[in-house]
């Protein structure tokens, strides 16, 4: 079966402390560095998801905006 380009699959293992390597050619691909803060979402459904970098400033953007249709006041 031929992988789809730019589709990946990984395993990780999940330590005694919760902890999970993510695996070298992930962290190269996604530009992953010591220290970097991942965002996690999970659906009870579909499982957990890992956005890339950017997801993460996109959703404070939205969160944080100066005008967000009155919500939050």
């Amino acid at each position: 079966m031929a992988t789809p380009k730019g589709k990946y699959a990984w395993t990780a293992t999940v330590g005694e402390k919760g902890q999970i390597v993510i695996p070298k050619q992930a962290r190269a691909l996604f530009d992953i560095k010591p220290g970097d803060t991942l965002l996690l979402l999970g659906d009870e459904e579909r499982g957990i998801a890992i956005p890339n970098k950017g997801a993460f400033s996109e959703l404070f953007a939205i969160a944080f905006a100066e005008d967000n249709g009155g919500e939050g006041k």
